[in-house]
């Protein structure tokens, strides 16, 4: 039997995640999901990539607010409210999309501009922001979030396990930020998974997950290194990506939680 083992969210792009144990499914994958992100003084968006630091800025969602705070700091926090209701509205650009988004406060930018030590600023994206997914991937009118292109990143426990069975040192999933994990099965089955049901819920794998070195950054110290991309790239690699994952859209607008059983279909 598959099942749902774990839940993320990640509010803000790049930074730490929340754990859940039961998530809503919206127009564009799980509710909070990367709906804020941080961009510089050009409303480009920033990520680990460049500013490794963004991982110790972790978050919370406390009574309808999300709560961010750095590691071990959590006395110097920021809170900000959930439902957004007004904000300058911005053209912000998130890999080759542009989308329209809210500034959050100044209040924001000055303490995410002091703890990564540049000028950025926070936005959000509202409802009336629509930014499609890869129309070679799409299956009507999919739609995302501040996501890397799509809705739903979903990953096999058991793949996770057959990953660190090769490493000297295991890394944990946080290294590859899912927001579904699921027991049983085989190693990498995600990646035959074209159709499923969650709930009576539909979602399709569409694309394998390509990785970067944000899988080799340290969650919680920041320290960068080779692994665990470099022993992946050994035996996952398809048309030069390193893949890891898979990438899902869905139809449909429900809950899910910790437990639910994922139904095969094709």
């Amino acid at each position: 039997m598959l099942q749902i083992s774990n839940l993320f969210i990640y509010p803000i792009k790049s930074l730490g995640g929340i754990e859940i144990q039961n998530a809503q499914l919206t127009d564009r994958g799980l509710e909070h999901d990367r709906r804020w992100m941080l961009v510089d003084e050009h409303n480009q968006f920033l990520t680990q990539r460049t500013f490794p630091r963004m991982a110790l800025l972790k978050t919370a969602i406390k009574e309808n607010k999300l709560i961010v705070f750095e590691k071990d700091q959590i006395e110097d926090s920021l809170t900000i409210e959930l439902a957004l209701t007004s904000g300058e509205k911005l053209q912000v650009d998130v890999w080759d999309d542009n989308c329209e988004a809210h500034h959050i406060s100044t209040t924001a930018d000055v303490w995410f501009s002091k703890k990564l030590q540049r000028n950025v600023k926070l936005v959000y994206m509202p409802t009336s922001s629509r930014r499609p997914v890869d129309k070679n991937y799409a299956l009507q009118n999919d739609i995302t979030s501040f996501t890397d292109g799509y809705p739903i990143l979903l990953i096999g426990q058991a793949s996770l396990d057959d990953l660190n069975n090769r490493l000297e040192e295991p890394v944990p999933m946080n290294r590859f930020r899912p927001n579904i994990v699921f027991t049983g099965g085989t190693p990498y089955q995600e990646d035959d998974m074209k159709h499923f049901t969650i709930n009576d819920l539909e979602f399709f794998g569409v694309k394998p997950c390509g990785r970067c070195v944000m899988t080799t950054i340290n969650q919680e110290t920041t320290t960068a290194g080779k692994e665990p991309l470099r022993t992946l790239s050994l035996y996952r690699t398809t048309n030069n990506k390193v893949n890891f994952g898979q990438n899902i859209l869905h139809t449909g607008i429900g809950r899910i939680q910790v437990g639910d059983e994922l139904q095969l279909i094709k």
